[in-house]
């Protein structure tokens, strides 16, 4: 059975509501069979709803009958136009397919109590606005009740169209796979654990009534260029998740206030939505909080309490990097349900790299053997890409293949950009391949 067919009892009952709403307001009175019929689907709705599609989402954002009855009659245009005529029809002097509260509460015939407790299924912070499942542009009784993306998705079977745009982040392609993470086994196997906060949630929350709380949250520390941001595209790419780096610069403000203005306008856009924050270089704005010696240090401590206190709450995956794990501070421990060390990689892996990030097809000197570059040069993999294709484009530039030499004076012109001073012996036996002209360039 196809979603829609599943939810046919749905539309048949908004329609004999629909229709009985308009006999009412004339004066006339509903036949016993309309009301009949009516109790009739209200026994098979109650049982359909046990089922999927409805089970999944119930279950997730903790739906009542209030939000489902709510959730079907604005999901009924999309799916039955008709219905959404007769919306029309039935609120003069609103111009839209969707029906409003008001109309709601008048087609299920709601007294005082009831409606009072419908209002607050319908506040911000009911389950219905926190999951994005509906949308209206005010609280105003007579604002129509629009259905997300997200719920067409998932009731109705539609392909999600939904664009995410979360203030003060922007979306970063995740097309690594698994395949191209070159990292120690032990390091693999806390990626995958991970991946199991997400993949088996329900399993562990719903099904064995575990407490879990917000996140998964987790720390990627290491050196520059060890793969933790790769890292994180890899995982939102395997999960189907976009994945948005924050963008620090927009978050913090000089300003006293605004700094947690543009924190909760973040974390409230993401809620409920399955995407991955990544808080690049997270020491900047996770870091120690300090002694107060003047009111600035009281507002800066203020605002990574604020932010401590928001990712806890906040229901979705985020991964924090940082070079220096010493830097951030000690209270994030607790709230991390992950925290993953990326050392600089062995020669082993090193040449592992060399292999990944040569591009297959180049034409490659006989000389070139990934094994020997891995013990020979210390880089770390964000260095072998880099050096890899700028060797790849210098023998391109002189329609050669691939040698030592190119690679060479990649290496080098890698290590330059580190700074300090250059030594010829941290090539290994590269050096004896690296143009003199290069090399004097550097003394």
């Amino acid at each position: 059975m196809n979603a829609m067919t599943s939810l046919a009892a749905e539309w048949e009952r908004i329609d004999l509501l629909g229709s009985s709403l308009v006999a009412y307001r004339s004066g006339a009175v509903v036949s016993a069979e309309v009301a009949k019929r009516l109790g009739v689907l209200q026994q098979e709705i109650g049982m359909l709803r046990d089922q999927p599609p409805w089970q999944a989402l119930v279950n997730e954002c903790h739906l009542n009958t209030i939000d489902q009855d709510i959730l079907a009659c604005s999901l009924a245009p999309e799916a039955e136009p008709r219905l959404g005529w007769m919306f029309q029809e039935l609120q003069p002097g609103i111009t839209t397919t969707y029906p409003t509260a008001a109309l709601i509460r008048e087609m299920f015939v709601m007294g005082s109590d009831e409606s009072v407790a419908f209002n607050k299924r319908l506040s911000l912070d009911s389950p219905l606005f926190r999951h994005r499942l509906v949308e209206r542009q005010s609280s105003n009784i007579y604002q129509p009740i629009r259905p997300s993306s997200r719920a067409c998705s998932g009731l109705l079977g539609w392909s999600s169209q939904e664009s995410h745009c979360l203030p003060g982040a922007v979306q970063v392609p995740a097309n690594g796979t698994w395949d191209s993470l070159v990292l120690p086994a032990y390091c693999m196997q806390s990626l995958r654990e991970f991946m199991f906060w997400l993949t088996h949630r329900h399993q562990v929350e719903q099904e064995w009534k575990g407490r879990v709380t917000g996140g998964p949250v987790a720390l990627f520390s290491g050196p520059s260029g060890t793969g933790k941001t790769f890292a994180a595209e890899v995982l939102a790419n395997r999960l189907g998740y976009p994945l948005f780096r924050v963008d620090l610069g927009l978050l913090v403000s000089k300003y006293i206030g605004e700094t947690e203005k543009n924190l909760n306008a973040l974390f409230d856009a993401a809620h409920g939505q399955k995407i991955m924050l990544l808080f690049d270089e997270a020491d900047s704005l996770f870091g120690k909080r300090g002694d107060v010696k003047q009111a600035h240090d009281r507002y800066a401590n203020m605002e990574v309490s604020h932010l401590l206190s928001r990712i806890e709450r906040h229901q979705g995956p985020c991964i924090l990097t940082s070079n220096l794990r010493q830097n951030l501070d000690s209270a994030f421990g607790r709230r991390f349900q992950m925290v993953i060390d990326f050392p600089r990689p062995d020669a082993a892996l090193r040449a592992a790299l060399w292999k990944l990030h040569i591009p297959l097809d180049a034409p490659l000197d006989d000389e070139v053997d990934p094994v020997m570059l891995g013990k020979e040069v210390s880089l770390t993999g964000g260095q072998i890409r880099n050096a890899a294709l700028h060797s790849a484009f210098l023998a391109a530039g002189e329609s050669s293949v691939i040698s030592l030499n190119h690679i060479a004076r990649a290496v080098w012109t890698e290590l330059a950009k580190e700074g300090g001073e250059m030594v010829i012996c941290s090539l290994g036996k590269l050096a004896e391949f690296l143009p003199k002209e290069v090399m004097n360039a550097a003394y």
